[in-house]
């Protein structure tokens, strides 16, 4: 046992000073860096009504000799005036010109009426916004200044998943706390989030660090801290930051012209699952399916149509649904490029004109109305359908579609809901009830039928496999 113990000892005590030889120091980047980070705080005024305004609290009803009546009169905004109040909120942001021109996300600095900006040696500028563009969550804001401190950038190509980073910023308005950690994953994709390929980390990122800097160990600049993952609103060990390739591209034509310009293809997407795959007879569960192809859009012109896999885009491998937005979004509105799809059961290539995407709240789809139930039996599949009416038709803007009554069984578990409107069978649009069933009962038990659905304004596929007999 003494032996054990003394043995245990001993590698404790030559352990740790290899360990700790081998921990990263970051000093020199703080000392190198630190300058270039900023602190921005804002100020927005929100307007409001006030008590016993539209949507505001009620005034009480009070008798009238109540000794409270004259408290509630004498409240501001009591006849309905509109009340204003200021907000404040703080983040963070980063020099990247000597005369400066410095980033930050759209987040920190959207809707502000004023952006104060300070610097490390305590000096306040009041900055104007130069540009902010939502879609990747990066503004560039601009001060009146000379010979700034500025960072470096580094590649993000060359950035490896376990490499250690470093972020600057301004924690729950902490001035320039120091955190560090590993890269996490690359190119991820986020909700909502479909034109940046975030870079996730473990580094300790909170409120206050949104805009601020990502190094790596050479003191380069590789990301934007933009977002977490928390149930708390705290850390919880999943940071997300915007690539510092695409941020210097948004900021370029913000420069520019105040606004990005964007490709555009018209289509609604969704992920090639296995049993997608195995459906559409494809070898591989790889690409983006197009669920949905807008009226009139670059992709309709082009010959998409839904069903088809895209696989490359303008020489790109499409290996996950949420490479193509990234893609297209990159490419110039107006370029013909060539595009390779996978359209019922072979691989095809065409050639289209990327188009330019509308601006926020340009366009808008028509929502399919849920019909009320009739008395019928459920096909094998688990579905009770009913055909649609003209007017239904008009207001899903198509010719083709059933609506889904009631669902059933193995439907229920495919994701398939009452109200849902069921547009194609395969690679085959459904204009009635009569051929859904026919089509439905030529599949072979066991094997698998692909359902293009329209929920709402959202276009997807699922699939169901025939029961047995």
């Amino acid at each position: 046992m003494k032996k054990i113990l003394l043995l245990s000892s001993f590698l404790i005590t030559f352990a740790l000073p290899v360990m700790a030889k081998d921990l990263p120091d970051f000093t020199d980047i703080v000392e190198k860096q630190g300058a270039s980070v900023v602190n921005i705080s804002t100020t927005q005024t929100v307007h409001t009504a006030g008590i016993g305004g539209n949507g505001a609290l009620p005034f009480p009803q009070l008798p009238e000799d109540s000794p409270f009546n004259q408290l509630f009169r004498n409240m501001p905004g009591q006849e309905g005036g509109q009340q204003d109040y200021q907000t404040q909120s703080l983040g963070s942001g980063f020099i990247i010109s000597a005369d400066g021109y410095i980033l930050t996300n759209a987040h920190v600095v959207n809707d502000a009426d004023e952006v104060i900006v300070k610097l490390t040696d305590k000096r306040e500028f009041k900055a104007k916004i130069i540009g902010i563009d939502r879609r990747s969550d990066v503004a560039l804001v601009k001060i009146e200044a000379s010979n700034l401190p500025k960072v470096t950038f580094g590649d993000v190509n060359a950035l490896k998943v376990g490499e250690w980073v470093l972020a600057i910023g301004s924690p729950f308005g902490l001035e320039n706390t120091v955190t560090a950690g590993i890269v996490s994953a690359k190119g991820r994709a986020l909700p909502q989030e479909n034109y940046v390929p975030f870079i996730q980390t473990d580094v300790p990122i909170n409120p206050g660090n949104s805009g601020g800097p990502l190094f790596n160990m050479k003191g380069e600049v590789v990301g934007i801290n933009s977002q977490i993952f928390s149930r708390s609103g705290g850390y919880m060990g999943l940071s997300f930051a915007i690539p510092i390739d695409v941020a210097m591209d948004v900021q370029a034509q913000l420069r520019a012209g105040g606004k990005v310009s964007r490709g555009w293809l018209g289509v609604q997407i969704q992920e090639v699952t296995k049993e997608l795959a195995e459906s559409f007879g494809m070898k591989s569960a790889n690409g983006a399916l197009i669920a949905g192809v807008e009226k009139g859009g670059p992709a309709e012109k082009g010959g998409l149509e839904a069903g088809d896999v895209i696989t490359r885009f303008d020489g790109k491998s499409i290996n996950t649904s949420a490479d193509l937005p990234r893609a297209v979004g990159a490419t110039k509105p107006g370029k013909d490029v060539v595009v390779e799809v996978f359209h019922k059961g072979a691989t095809k290539s065409m050639t289209l004109k990327v188009g330019k995407i509308p601006e926020d709240g340009d366009d808008a789809s028509a929502k399919p109305a849920h019909g009320g139930l009739a008395k019928q039996e459920p096909n094998k599949f688990g579905l009770m359908l009913r055909d649609l009416t003209p007017q239904e038709h008009k207001k899903i803007n198509s010719r083709s579609g059933v609506l889904i009554l009631n669902v059933q069984g193995s439907a229920v578990q495919a994701g398939i809901r009452r109200g849902d409107v069921l547009m194609a069978v395969g690679d085959s649009d459904v204009q009635s009830t009569d051929q859904v069933n026919k089509a439905l009962e030529g599949i072979a038990p066991g094997k698998l039928v692909a359902l293009r659905l329209m929920r709402e304004d959202n276009l997807f596929y699922v699939t169901l496999k025939a029961p047995a007999k």
